[in-house]
């Protein structure tokens, strides 16, 4: 049957490519005047549908993911942009569809925002759910850190097949006691990384806070044993092996565990045996997500791009991407995208800034910045909230030095617009 939502849709899509619009306006079109368009369109998949949520690393976690499994031989539709409410799975979709509305692919990928999912599971239940942390986000839209937490395991609750839990989280490994039907697995760290990536109960806790007893952990399929400056070990199926990462950042690496068990869990139900070599060959080749450590090239030197987007994250960021020898720029928006609650950046400490100081601020929240970086006496070149000529004046000042912009979802956006008018950005449909 030919459904007029559809030509429709592909049509806005057109029109609002050619215009510079948003990726999920065509979604909001089509769910406004097909609202069983995505429900329609995703049952057709022999795989079905898998869920990738929480607080940080759903892009990079979802790219690998299906990178990992196009490395089997599947044919994988998932939302490339990062765009992760339902009206961006629908877009995504209207790319992808045929006139008649059918998709050729044998399992969907999917990054939802944790409210998003909630709504999309309602719908589509899936067959896979990956649950990667529970961390403060964006106060004004989730509520504090347990409301995620149900959020997440209400996806949980809805997925007929495999729940992939992180054992290290307390909040995200307690949902598995809730859930009767889906199996459930998990994907865990050694106890040498534990402090390297601490759950929000260690983040907010204060020098001296009694450290509660530890339950005895679960059975993890797939454990980070050590992380390289290129190269990672994982421990599976009884054995440690060791394989280069082009991923950069401490915590990508911990997410590649992730990927690896819901990876193995869906290839394991193909028709075909699980290519192991092939997995760990395809993780060893995945790049960054767009913003989510990815360089580029600008007068001849790196330009790095870190999305930034609550505590834990622009900490994780500033550990893993050290300041030293780089030119900075820090760019905050507040959009809606972005969580319009600033409070989270009082929760980081940006001492590791100090010694070479930050030479541009932008965004519509640059003297919010401002002003947390000075009582951290952290020295501030020049203060823009216009994200073009602050940019501009950021590379001109620094065209000797590799650069790192640390930005928040839409500055990032922006930054990637401007910066596609001088070098070769990805694009991103």
């Amino acid at each position: 049957m030919l459904y007029f939502s559809v030509p429709l849709g592909k049509l806005v899509r057109r029109v609002s490519r050619l215009r510079g619009g948003g990726s999920a306006l065509p979604g909001l079109v089509v769910e406004k005047i097909d609202p069983g368009f995505m429900q329609r369109t995703l049952s057709t998949l022999p795989l079905g549908v898998a869920v990738v949520s929480g607080t940080n690393g759903k892009t990079t976690t979802t790219k690998m993911v299906v990178e990992l499994l196009e490395s089997q031989g599947l044919k994988v539709f998932t939302n490339r942009t990062g765009s992760n409410f339902t009206r961006g799975v629908a877009a995504a979709l209207l790319g992808d569809v045929d006139w008649r509305g059918r998709l050729d692919a044998d399992i969907a990928v999917l990054e939802l925002d944790e409210a998003h999912a909630v709504h999309f599971v309602n719908r589509v239940p899936p067959r896979y759910s990956l649950l990667l942390n529970v961390l403060r986000d964006q106060l004004d839209r989730f509520g504090e850190i347990d409301k995620t937490a149900q959020l997440l395991q209400h996806i949980a609750s809805k997925t007929t097949g495999t729940v992939v839990l992180n054992r290290e989280d307390p909040r995200v490994a307690r949902i598995a006691d809730t859930l009767d039907g889906p199996e459930v697995r998990y994907f865990g760290l050694d106890d040498s990384l534990l402090s390297t990536f601490p759950n929000d109960d260690d983040l907010r806790a204060g020098p001296g806070s009694p450290v509660p007893a530890l339950p005895a952990k679960p059975h993890a399929d797939v454990v980070l044993r050590r992380v390289g400056t290129d190269d990672a070990d994982f421990e599976y199926d009884g054995a440690t092996v060791t394989t280069g990462m082009k991923l950069r950042g401490v915590y990508n690496i911990f997410n590649a565990a992730a990927a690896l068990v819901l990876a193995r869990c869906i290839a394991g139900n193909g028709a075909a045996p699980t290519d192991h070599d092939g997995l760990l060959k395809a993780l060893s080749e995945v790049a960054p997500a767009f913003g989510r450590g990815e360089s580029l090239v600008v007068d001849g030197l790196p330009l790095d791009l870190v999305l930034v987007k609550n505590p834990s994250g622009f900490r994780l960021g500033l550990k893993s991407f050290p300041a030293g020898g780089y030119a900075t720029m820090v760019a905050i928006n507040d959009n809606y995208a972005d969580g319009r609650d600033m409070s989270w950046l009082w929760d980081v400490e940006f001492d590791s800034l100090r010694e070479g100081g930050v030479d541009q601020l932008s965004g519509s929240r640059a003297y919010d910045m401002a002003l947390r970086l000075q009582y951290d006496e952290v020295a501030i070149g020049a203060v823009n909230p216009e994200i073009a000529p602050a940019l501009a004046a950021f590379i001109h000042g620094a065209k000797d030095k590799p650069k790192r912009i640390f930005c928040t979802y839409t500055a990032m956006l922006a930054i990637r617009r401007e910066l596609s008018k001088i070098t070769t950005v990805e694009v991103v449909s």
